[in-house]
């Protein structure tokens, strides 16, 4: 009798400890910055509310996208992960997962992401968010990230899909808007990065990664913090200067960039790691009410 409970127990235990170890591949946390600027798109495009089922096959299908392009990752940095204290646990490195089933797991989540959107939105979508992996594994990951210090720059761009894929599945095309929001994402996501990499610069050295603080330092850093800080700024209020976006948008993203200025201002004056931490958690913060400040306004 206690054969009969316990294995079944016991089975569907290392179930779900196999399914939270494929989770883990996908950097849920990192996705769900990514799915918020998808929405946020889908709304604004709308102007309003898109149909239910559009947006949720559209979230499964971003996300999938998202999470095959970061379990290749996984596979593509195996051999430096385990020498950074941030990544030395994860499901490849600490022997979970193999390389090759983490590989083929990438390659499976990207496929089925292109026939969700394909067949619940559209092709355009899908072609978008299939780009998005492409350009993240390809041009980032095996290309720039261990080879440039501009890596995260122009590599950046792989972040900046999202919402040209939310905004193709409720329009079938791509609106000077969408690219607008492409740009704020692109343009935010050296001042994020670069505050993570003062704080983990000791474990970038060790990994052999050319960040921007490894090659050139802390002081040079904060200060391209800033600096792409304010050309941020200058990107978020272009959806006003186009007439696309109203008030509510433009008084808020006002406030919001006030204190990310702020802080990224307070970070190159103050070296300290404490400025480094608040400046990369608000970065977190700042664009998610960015992009709800749009679909807001829309509506």
């Amino acid at each position: 009798m206690s054969t009969d409970v316990v294995g079944p127990a016991h089975a569907s235990t290392r179930l779900s400890a196999i399914v939270t170890e494929y989770l883990k591949l996908t950097k849920p946390r990192v996705i769900s910055l990514l799915l918020v600027t998808t929405a946020a798109a889908m709304f604004t495009a709308a102007h309003g509310v898109p149909r239910g089922w559009l947006v949720l096959w559209t979230m499964v299908g971003g996300y999938l996208a998202a999470g095959g392009a970061n379990a290749i990752n996984h596979y593509v940095d195996r051999d430096i992960d385990g020498h950074m204290k941030r990544t030395d646990a994860r499901p490849v490195v600490a022997g979970s997962v193999t390389p090759r089933r983490a590989l083929v797991f990438g390659l499976a989540c990207g496929a089925v992401s292109a026939a969700i959107l394909a067949a619940a939105a559209n092709e355009l979508a899908a072609v978008l968010a299939v780009t998005g992996l492409a350009v993240y594994v390809g041009i980032y990951t095996l290309w720039l990230k261990r080879s440039t210090v501009h890596n995260i720059v122009i590599g950046g761009a792989a972040g900046a899909f999202p919402p040209l894929v939310g905004w193709a599945a409720v329009t079938d095309h791509i609106g000077l808007f969408a690219w607008l929001m492409f740009a704020i994402v692109f343009y935010w996501t050296p001042p994020h990065f670069w505050a993570l990499a003062l704080l983990l610069q000791n474990d970038y050295a060790a990994a052999g990664v050319p960040m921007l603080p490894v090659v050139h330092g802390e002081d040079a850093t904060r200060r391209q913090i800033f600096l792409w800080t304010l050309v941020m700024v200058g990107v978020t209020v272009l959806p006003c200067a186009a007439g696309l976006a109203g008030w509510t948008y433009f008084v808020g993203a006002l406030l919001l960039n006030a204190v990310f200025v702020v802080l990224a201002y307070r970070l190159w004056r103050t070296p300290s790691r404490t400025f480094a931490r608040w400046t990369f958690h608000y970065s977190l913060l700042y664009l998610a009410l960015v992009f709800v400040l749009m679909a807001i306004d829309a509506a």
